[in-house]
This record gives structure tokens, C-alpha cells and sequence, in this order.
């Protein structure tokens, strides 16, 4: 049974690379623009972890997230937030996700970290 990801993110590069990524190691991969596309898709879809963008056209990674933990059904998946360095990681977004990951950094070195501690082999 292949594990799933929910990549959201309004770039189409960001979303290429992440899903190519996971692809790459076995995952299903679905993909959304924004956090309310994202909200649809989960009503279809159980993934075991979501990889968000922060700033995203209609709803952000911040409501997308807040969303998620007030729900039973998604409280309890991982989330990887995508972020542009200049955004600082503030209270919020630390206590709402489990990892950061920074878009002007290798990706894929950090996705491989992230993975490797969320769900171990």
C-alpha cells in the first residue's frame, strides 16, 4: 500500500520538484494550488502527510493549517510547511507544523531529512 501526499503549493516549480520527489520514493502523490482546494481534496483523500506552501492565493498555509487541526479527521497528519526564507518561523506556525523546509535551500536534502523522521522505513 503506497503511503500519500498532499502537496500544496502555488508554484508550479515547488509543486513539480516536491512531487517528483516523493513519487520518487514510492509515495501517491495528490497536488493543490491553494488551501482551499486542499480542504476539497481531503474530503477524497486520507494522506499521510501534507506538504503546504505558507502564502498562497484564497486560503494561505496558515488558515489551511488551522483548519486541519480543528478537524479530528486531520488533527493528526504531519504537516511540512514550504517557506521563503524571509518568512520567520513564528509561535504559530511552530506549534501547527512539525517541519520547516526552505524553498532557497535544496529541497529534495531537506525533504529526505523530513521524511526519514516522520515516517521511518
Amino acid at each position: 500500500m503506497h503511503q500519500v501526499a498532499l502537496v500544496v503549493d502555488d508554484s508550479m516549480l515547488i509543486r513539480h520538484t516536491v512531487c517528483r520527489f516523493l513519487e520518487d520514493r514510492g509515495f501517491a502523490v495528490e497536488s493543490a494550488t491553494n488551501g482551499l482546494d486542499a480542504l476539497e481534496m481531503l474530503k477524497t483523500i486520507a494522506p499521510d502527510i501534507i506538504i503546504t506552501d505558507l502564502q498562497m492565493p484564497k486560503m494561505d498555509g496558515y488558515q489551511f493549517m488551522d483548519v486541519l487541526k480543528s478537524r479530528p479527521e486531520t488533527a493528526q497528519i504531519p504537516i511540512v510547511v514550504l517557506s521563503a526564507r524571509q518568512y520567520s518561523v513564528d509561535g504559530k506556525l511552530a506549534s501547527n507544523s512539525q517541519h520547516v523546509i526552505y524553498k532557497d535551500i535544496e529541497i529534495e536534502i531537506q525533504l529526505q531529512r523530513v521524511l526519514e523522521s516522520i515516517l521511518p522505513p
